[in-house]
């Protein structure tokens, strides 16, 4: 193999696959990162065998052929290069590769690309949707996915595609998170799988503003999900079993509807997250409509702490229904304040026992629930 890249295009491609490698790889080879040629383009690939991203770079093959190399040698190596073309060369006898970057000359010692695990490639062929939508997507469901492995089913993020819209759910058993999207070419049958919330998200940062589509597609009986972009193809393996029915979750039952700028909101939040992480991050929500029914009512935000004090933030709100004290644990409702792109958020409760709903305000209705995020109460506060 003989093949010359830019710096920066390297650092970069090796940047985006270093994240499917495990910190404690099970086997030597998965500390690598595949390099080889392939259609006038570099490939970089990596793996830990649950995730795998493989990313193609231009340059100027001189020589096909593959090699592995230790993956964070190699990146920490071309991260310190200076900013110049990187020819690189393998000595395919002893397996090691030699890389010269402006003065710099480099041997480093690889492993035979035949003992890499196989990636299969993605294509252009699966579900297509707007990259920088699905990013959003991830952004505000990850979050709310289980960080242990109690349930492994709710580590992952369910992933429905209905007809023209496809739908990202996750639940921790206190919160769940539904985002939903049109597609503009509906499916030909209803597909429901479980993907790894931690595979979501690396596709969230892999996915960049010049990437207009991603790709996605399952292949028939690999129990695997894969994601396309134009330089980049990401695989993982799903998450067996049976997803929780998030529709009977969100409550359909409202007594009370509050309308309050989220921003506003958020800054109440913290402030009262201050007190609220020495009583299990209880807060106490007042929701209180106005005296005459015409002017805006209020919401009162109380973090309470028996050692270092307390913190009441007056939020103005509007609000239709009756007055209602609820507790919510303060991260969880800052979690979603901080996923939320428009300026103002409805709050919908019922009684101090049933959870609540957060759901961004929108001012196009295009038919379809966009967000909502469920919170399951707390006592006390």
């Amino acid at each position: 193999m003989r093949v010359s890249v830019l710096q920066e295009n390297l650092q970069k491609g090796l940047s985006i696959v270093n994240r499917a490698i495990s910190s404690r790889p099970t086997l030597p080879i998965l500390a690598n990162v595949l390099l080889s040629t392939e259609d006038s383009r570099l490939k970089l690939s990596a793996t830990n065998l649950e995730l795998g991203i493989s990313v193609w770079i231009g340059a100027k093959v001189e020589q096909d052929g593959a090699v592995t190399v230790p993956a964070r040698t190699l990146y920490e190596l071309v991260s310190n290069l200076s900013p110049e073309r990187v020819d690189m060369e393998l000595e395919v006898r002893t397996q090691t590769i030699n890389l010269r970057c402006g003065g710099t000359t480099t041997n480093i010692k690889g492993i035979d690309a035949s003992e890499f695990p196989l990636i299969p490639e993605a294509s252009a062929d699966g579900v297509a949707v707007p990259a920088h939508e699905f990013r959003e997507m991830i952004e505000q469901v990850a979050f709310a996915a289980a960080k242990d492995d109690n349930r492994p089913v709710l580590t992952g993020i369910l992933a429905r595609f209905e007809n023209n819209v496809i739908t990202l759910a996750s639940a921790d058993g206190y919160r769940l998170s539904v985002r939903k999207a049109y597609i503009e070419n509906p499916v030909k049958q209803i597909v429901s799988v479980i993907i790894p919330a931690r595979a979501l998200q690396e596709v969230a940062r892999i996915i960049s503003d010049e990437d207009e589509l991603i790709y996605i597609s399952m292949p028939e009986g690999r129990s695997q999900v894969m994601f396309h972009l134009a330089e980049v193809d990401v695989v993982s393996s799903l998450i067996e079993g049976k997803f929780p029915d998030y529709e009977g979750i969100i409550p359909r039952k409202k007594s009370t509807l509050t309308t309050v700028y989220r921003d506003e909101l958020l800054l109440a939040c913290k402030r009262s997250e201050v007190f609220a992480r020495d009583n299990a991050f209880t807060t106490k929500i007042s929701i209180i409509p106005s005296d005459d029914g015409v002017g805006p009512g209020e919401m009162r935000v109380r973090g309470q702490s028996n050692e270092k004090g307390d913190n009441e933030s007056l939020v103005t709100a509007s609000v239709d229904g009756t007055s209602v004290d609820i507790s919510f644990n303060i991260r969880y409702l800052i979690d979603v304040l901080n996923v939320i792109k428009e300026d103002q958020v409805v709050i919908e409760t019922n009684t101090s026992t049933d959870p609540g709903v957060v759901r961004p305000m929108r001012t196009d209705d295009d038919g379809l629930d966009h967000f909502v995020h469920v919170i399951m109460p707390m006592r006390g506060g």
